[in-house]
């Protein structure tokens, strides 16, 4: 444009400062600076206005956007807002505040943008001051103000807000959706949800994603369910992942495999973040055809595509498959991070693939500069321990650089138990006590070396202890899909609505095995 001799206005300089902007480009900011100057645009309140939004966001620069601020003869509204907006978004409200008081006139976002602000400072008793001192408010005023409180999870004053509010809109009912599903307050967010006019797709989505984050899947699955009989609003990408999380955690394989029929039938576009979201479906349902079929598929992958996909491959026995995985991915020029490692690590632990484990470690460290964490030190203690390399285990755990943990020590007697080893029972349990003295997991370990090597005085001792201190191992929890329906189950469940007649069909099945005993 300067070669052709065509002089810039000033929509030029805004175009490109929020060019520099976007790659935080500030010497290149600095040179539109002078350009502005030497071509007399020092007057435009537009571009100097532009130029101080500039130096506010990049880089933090806000000693640069006041002397802009400073040196502008003209200032209009968005120039005060401009530079208010700075000082709040990098946590100078005293500054921001006496900008405000000065301000000649305020509009409506002024308010707003000091509301927000010390909002996201913690500031909620000033904020709530400046909110009260509205003379007009908007929607966003209202709904900045409950999203603020929400955020502070302080739902009590979210929820007055609301109730004061004139007009409600979808945005103020689904933030105290969110607000009581953070707090755990279910029960509160399905009634908010069930008074709202007209949901629109992100109520939906609170209320599934509340669902999922508090361990409530099957209602997370039921949710979906009505949302699709509703036929208002369509799932997106946001619902799916979020109903997927729930299938993997409950194993749902019925549920992944429709899920991902209709993706394919509504003509999702397969995102990065779905994509990842289905593989770790089918593979925690053992499904790893399909989990293949999803990875192949996709046009572009992340660090998180491959670990799931390595991981996946690993916790269903493919071992070899999944540090082929990896090296392929080495190959392509991902750069691994520290969680793909312990993917890798834990495929090489379960394959008993030593020699391959000790030169990913060694790559780790030494390749890619990656400080190993206690997860990584108890996979290669698990790997060393499983091929009853105990000497090597134990010269390795002194080799650390972290100390030590109760996990690490339960790893090796784990494999001492593989191994019938007794010899290292007593210092391991030692070590273990000291640590973790009332976990009932190692307590039951310590127990069941110590009875399979015929130490059966020291595994009595370690029951009537546990039994005197009332310690008691959490019960593992299983579950069964039958129809749309996910059926969870303790040992001992006294809370199933159906458990009288479950009992009942047990005691029958009892009953036909003692008979099939006898003849």
């Amino acid at each position: 444009m300067r070669i052709s001799n065509i002089t810039p206005n000033s929509f030029t300089f805004t175009f490109l400062l929020r060019c520099f902007e976007s790659f935080e480009s500030l010497e290149a900011g600095q040179v539109m600076h002078g350009h502005i100057v030497k071509l007399g645009f020092e007057s435009s309140v537009f571009a100097k206005n532009t130029l101080m939004d500039f130096y506010a966001k990049c880089g933090g620069n806000l000693g640069s956007a006041r002397k802009v601020f400073d040196e502008m003869l003209d200032r209009d509204v968005v120039s005060w807002n401009t530079m208010i907006g700075g000082y709040m978004i990098h946590g100078d409200q005293e500054r921001a505040l006496c900008l405000f008081e000065a301000m000649p006139e305020r509009n409506v976002v002024t308010w707003n943008s000091v509301i927000a602000g010390l909002l996201k400072a913690g500031n909620m008793e000033l904020a709530r001051s400046v909110f009260k001192r509205m003379p007009e408010k908007n929607d966003v005023s209202w709904n900045t103000m409950i999203s603020g409180c929400v955020k502070l999870s302080n739902i009590e004053a979210a929820r007055a807000v609301f109730d004061e509010m004139p007009e409600k809109s979808v945005i103020s009912w689904t933030a105290m959706v969110s607000g009581y599903a953070t707090i755990g307050d279910l029960q509160s967010a399905r009634k908010m949800f069930d008074r709202i006019p007209e949901k629109n797709v992100i109520s939906w989505n609170a209320l599934i994603a509340g669902y999922v984050n508090n361990h409530m899947f099957d209602e997370a699955l039921s949710v979906f369910q009505h949302m699709l009989i509703d036929g208002s609003c369509k799932p997106n990408q946001t619902t799916l992942i979020s109903i997927l999380s729930a299938c993997s955690y409950l194993g749902s394989h019925e549920h992944g495999k429709w899920i991902d029929s209709f993706i394919r039938k509504n003509k999702f576009d397969v995102s990065v973040p779905l994509g990842n979201a289905l593989i770790d479906t089918f593979a925690k349902c053992g499904d790893m055809e399909n989990a293949k079929a999803v990875f192949l598929s996709m046009a572009q992958k992340c660090i998180i595509t491959w670990t799931t996909m390595i991981s996946g491959l690993a916790v269903n026995g493919h071992c070899r498959d999944a540090l082929e995985l990896y090296e392929k991915m080495c190959l392509e020029g991902v750069e691994p991070d520290d969680v793909v490692f312990v993917a890798v690590l834990s495929a090489c632990t379960h394959g008993g693939l030593l020699e391959e484990g000790k030169r990913v470690f060694d790559q780790m460290v030494n390749k890619f500069g990656i400080k190993p964490r206690i997860d990584h030190y108890g996979c290669m203690v698990d790997l060393l321990g499983r091929a009853g390399k105990f000497e090597e285990a134990l010269s390795f755990i002194k080799s650390m650089h972290l100390e030590p943990n109760a996990v690490i020590w339960a790893t090796l007697l784990s494999a001492c138990k593989i191994h019938g080893n007794g010899e290292l029972l007593e210092s391991l349990t030692r070590r273990i006590l000291e640590q973790e003295p009332n976990n009932p997991s190692y307590l039951t370990l310590i127990m069941n070396l110590s009875s399979s090597i015929g130490r059966w005085q020291d595994a009595l001792n370690f029951r009537r202890a546990t039994r005197d201190k009332g310690i008691e191992k959490i019960p593992g929890c299983s579950s069964i899909q039958i129809g749309n329906s996910v059926h969870e189950f303790l040992a001992k469940d006294t809370k199933h609505s159906q458990r009288k007649e479950i009992y009942r069909v047990l005691g029958c099945l009892n009953g036909h095995l003692k008979l099939c005993e006898v003849e």
